[in-house]
This record gives structure tokens, C-alpha cells and sequence, in this order.
């Protein structure tokens, strides 16, 4: 009697021990809602991190291949990914620093410790801060390659998409870090996406003076967290984007999104997301419609 009361016993503890892993990695991962990941692999999936204030951005496209634009402050970049990515992912193709900010680079540690970083592209734009020391001696101690980003480079994802470099168009090397920002745009078929880092008013008007009509993309991560030192009405006219990603903290210290911005997008007709408000944004392209969920 007692030896089958203790079976009895392993019994129910091993089912409690399996619904718990279970419920464990579903919170880790919304990958297992529904059965469905939270990128279907048909489309290009572009999803904007919910970092706090900071900025993070994942890609992947629909032949697998997957890119991280900065990963945001601190270690919730590993949760965001850890949904997203699936909790048994650890790779990344490519790892884009946009320039040395805590803000932007301040989780780049973690995911060069957890995950298998294939590439790295930055600037030669250098900072002193202790994270972003932490986050060379990585790159180096890791053996991942590293591009030095300028205009003119295309980054092949697979599947049709390509990530363009629009800046920097020379070493920014004695630029101010936001100056310094990789401004990319992310094309796949007749859909686009332009992404800015902390980009100031002054690189993105002298973008319009170069790229003109090119700049149109359907989707705009707006500059420095929608702070007024980004987003040049002459740059959002340009765009003429159908949405806008603002990446933010709640109730940040600095006041982001600045409420000139938000009024700007509004007249523009933009639909806005923010994360401090929305939580992570996730995008959708078949090449010709982009969705958002």
C-alpha cells in the first residue's frame, strides 16, 4: 500500500514538475501562444523591442535569417528576445550598433554573452562608458566579425530583404555619438522601413538633400525616442510614412515622445505606436502590404 501511495506520489510530482516547465517557457516565450511563433516565417517580421527607454529592434526575414538593431539599456533585451526569437533560438546573423549610447547598447553585453552573434555592424564612433568597453572586449573575446558601416552598403537577409546603409557617408569617427547614428533603411519587394537610431534634424535634412524621393518607406522609427532634436518636418515629408515607432520609457525622465513631435506625426496623418504605451510593436510584410499586430 505505502509503495503504491509512493508511486502515486512521483507521479503527481512529475506532472506538477512538467506543467511548471511548461508554464515557465510560455511566459518566456509568446512563441508557444496559440502553437503560432511570434514571426511567421512567410514574412518579413519586423518587431520593436519593449526595452524601457532605449531602443531595440528585431528582423527577421522570411528565409530565417535575423538581425538586432541596439538592444536597448540593460538585460530585459534577453526577455524581449526570449519571446520572440523562441526560447531554444540562441543565434543571431547580425548584431547593429547604431552608435555607443548606454541607451542603445546597454543590453548588447547580455546578448553577446547568451546568444551566437554571427556579425557585428557599427561606426568607428568610440565611447569611453564602461558598457561600451564591456561590449568591444565581447565582440573581440567572441571572434565576430566586424563591418564598419558607410553609405552604400547592403546587408543581404535572404528572402528578398536587404538592409541599406544611408549613414554614415564618412569615418564619424569625431562626430557626437547621436551625429554619429547608422541610419538604415530595411526594403523588402514594394515595402519599407527607416530606421534612425538618435539621429539629429541636421543628418536627417541632409538625407532629403541625397536621397530625395528614396526616403518614402511605409514604417518610421522615429529619432531619439521622440525627442524635438529628431524628426524634421522636411524629413517626415519625405518619408510620408503610413506608421511611426516611438520607443520610449513610461513616464521617462526626459519627457519622450515631446509632445511637437506627436503633434507633427498627427497632422501628418501617421498612425503612432509607442512602446511605452503599446509594449512591444510587431510588423508584418508580404512584399507588397505591411500589417501590424
Amino acid at each position: 500500500m505505502n509503495e503504491r501511495l509512493g508511486q502515486r506520489r512521483l507521479i503527481v510530482l512529475g506532472l506538477l514538475l512538467v506543467l511548471t516547465v511548461l508554464i515557465w517557457v510560455a511566459d518566456s516565450s509568446d512563441a508557444l501562444v496559440l502553437g503560432r511563433p511570434v514571426c511567421d516565417t512567410r514574412y518579413l517580421c519586423v518587431v520593436f523591442l519593449n526595452v524601457g527607454q532605449g531602443d531595440a529592434t528585431f528582423i527577421q526575414s522570411p528565409s530565417g535569417r535575423q538581425m538586432l538593431i541596439d538592444g536597448g539599456r540593460d538585460s530585459s533585451v534577453l526577455r524581449e528576445l526570449g519571446s520572440v526569437m523562441g526560447f531554444f533560438d540562441k543565434d543571431i546573423d547580425y548584431v547593429l550598433a547604431t552608435h555607443p549610447d548606454a541607451d542603445h547598447v546597454g543590453g548588447l553585453t547580455d546578448v553577446l554573452e547568451r546568444y551566437q552573434v554571427a556579425n557585428v555592424i557599427r561606426t568607428e564612433n568610440e565611447s569611453d562608458t564602461p558598457v561600451w568597453e564591456r561590449t568591444e572586449e565581447l565582440i573581440k573575446e567572441e571572434g565576430v566579425p566586424v563591418h564598419f558601416a558607410r553609405r552604400g552598403q547592403s546587408y543581404d537577409l535572404g528572402g528578398g530583404v536587404k538592409l541599406q546603409i544611408l549613414f554614415p557617408d564618412i569615418d564619424p569617427s569625431e562626430l557626437e555619438s547621436n551625429t554619429a547614428s547608422i541610419i538604415a533603411k530595411l526594403t523588402y519587394g514594394e515595402n519599407s522601413f527607416m530606421l534612425t537610431g538618435d539621429s539629429p534634424k541636421a543628418i536627417e535634412e541632409y538625407l532629403v538633400l541625397i536621397e530625395g524621393e528614396h526616403l518614402e518607406s511605409d514604417v518610421l522609427k522615429i529619432g531619439h525616442h521622440g525627442s524635438r532634436t529628431s524628426t524634421a518636418e522636411l524629413f517626415l515629408d519625405h518619408i510620408s510614412p503610413i506608421y511611426a515607432v516611438i520607443s520610449a520609457g513610461k513616464d521617462n525622465q526626459y519627457g519622450h515622445p515631446h509632445v511637437e513631435v506627436t503633434d507633427l506625426l498627427f497632422n501628418a496623418g501617421v498612425k503612432m505606436f509607442n512602446t511605452a504605451e503599446d509594449g512591444r510593436v510587431t510588423f508584418w510584410s508580404d512584399g507588397e502590404t505591411v500589417g501590424v499586430r
